[in-house]
């Protein structure tokens, strides 16, 4: 079996990755479903803003309590109610769309519960793989599962379009509230695999205080890096992706919206091919410098894709750029999961993803700015800029450079460290 496969042969994680790609299936459908609902009920653009800041907002400001919840209950009891609430909140939508216009009284409150369920359950989704998979085959789960999301980008809107096209929103939705239900059904069967595979721990006595995310944050430096070059990172990709870009293939590149398309066709599809190598790669002896090295070509690409001067060429580019974020992504957050404390996994996932997630409308409103003013091309070189300089801030760091390397720093000892000197027992 190829060694990205090898997770697959492990039912626990078999089955979470099954319920995922048909909840990314589902999430396509509705990003397809609900503009095309709104604008064509006659909802306008504004009613379709409120939708949308109520389904971000709330999910943004839940990832932090997600992971804190994961960590206190287990991740799966938090996924499983996630994905229970939002399944009957998809359902409400399909009923809504079927029997009416679009309300923003109705469409608010289950944007927000959608939104608010996505939240609480992306740190889990994240902290729950690395207790399916022994350490070895841990990578190539992370990269699967990235892959799963990245081909239902890729392939999801085109089928949901034509779902939308010639049978309306409503079904669409019903879908989505389906792949929903089907991710709980595959969580219930992780959980008896959990079950019937679970060893007892042992009995030791307990001699140190609780860990908190205050003490790791406090003693561990290096994940305030990580935190730098995440927050640096999506600085730059927000305003690229959902700005710059498409101004740029509006702008000088004078393509159609087909030519767009296929853009970001050509990311999105180097992204899943470096989701696939990553996959096929053995564990890295200095993973916190391989990744470092991969973002720092993304960089450089990134700063060059506006000068290319075709199609054809920038196309090219963002193949290549998206295969070294795919792949980057992929070694980091293995290296993540491999040094957080495992109590402290999904609280420290979910203040990662809220550095990422919280930039992104800082990421696009100067991304905004800049297209304004100056037009796309200085945009990039500043994306890349900003991220350089935060991945060379972090090489700086021995800590950083050492970070995942074949005789890493013990998660216990990171442990003990950070129980040590946390003061109280409150968790953040």
């Amino acid at each position: 079996m190829p060694r990205s496969l090898a997770p697959l042969r492990h039912r626990g994680f078999r089955l979470l990755a099954g319920g995922q790609l048909a909840s990314n299936f589902g999430d396509a459908f509705y990003a397809v479903a609900l503009p095309w609902y709104v604008l064509a009920e006659h909802g306008g653009a504004l009613l379709l803003g409120t939708v949308l800041v109520a389904y971000g907002v709330p999910r943004t400001v839940l990832l932090a309590v997600g992971g804190h919840a994961s960590d206190r209950w287990r991740p799966w009891t938090v996924m499983m109610t996630s994905d229970t609430v939002r399944a009957l909140a998809a359902a409400a939508l399909a009923v809504a769309a079927a029997t009416g216009p679009a309300r923003a009284d109705v469409l608010v409150p289950i944007a927000v519960v959608l939104g608010a369920g996505e939240g609480l359950f992306l740190p889990g989704s994240f902290a729950i793989i690395p207790t399916l998979l022994p350490d070895e085959d841990l990578q190539a789960g992370n990269a699967l599962s990235s892959s799963g999301t990245q081909l239902a980008t890729l392939v999801g809107p085109a089928i949901g379009g034509a779902v939308v096209a010639f049978l309306g929103a409503a079904p669409a939705f019903a879908i989505d509230a389906g792949s929903f239900l089907l991710s709980a059904l595959t969580l219930a069967g992780v959980r008896s695999a959990e079950r019937r595979t679970a060893v007892a721990p042992p009995v030791v006595e307990v001699t140190t205080k609780p860990m908190t995310l205050r003490g790791l944050l406090r003693t561990q430096p290096v994940l305030q890096v990580m935190l730098l070059v995440s927050v640096a990172a999506n600085l730059g990709s927000g305003g690229v992706s959902e700005v710059a870009i498409p101004a740029l293939a509006h702008g000088p590149l004078h393509t159609s919206a087909a030519g767009y398309g296929g853009l970001i066709a050509a990311f999105g599809g180097g992204a899943l091919l470096g989701t696939i190598l990553a996959g096929q790669m053995r564990r890295a002896r200095r993973p916190a410098i391989l990744g470092s090295v991969v973002f720092l070509a993304e960089a450089v690409l990134m700063a060059l894709v506006p000068y290319l001067g075709s199609v054809l060429l920038v196309g090219a580019a963002l193949v290549g750029f998206g295969l070294l974020n795919g792949f980057g992504n992929v070694v980091t957050i293995t290296m993540f999961q491999r040094w957080v404390p495992p109590d402290l996994l999904g609280r420290a996932t979910g203040l990662l993803m809220l550095a990422s997630f919280g930039i992104f409308p800082v990421s696009v409103a100067l991304g905004a700015l800049v297209v304004q003013n100056f037009g796309p091309a200085p945009f990039f070189p500043l994306g890349a800029a900003a991220l350089a300089l935060a991945i060379g801030a972090g090489l700086c760091q021995p800590a950083w450079r050492n970070l995942g390397a074949d005789q890493p720093e013990d998660c216990a000892v990171v442990a003990d460290q950070a129980s040590s000197t946390a003061g109280g027992t409150g968790d953040h």
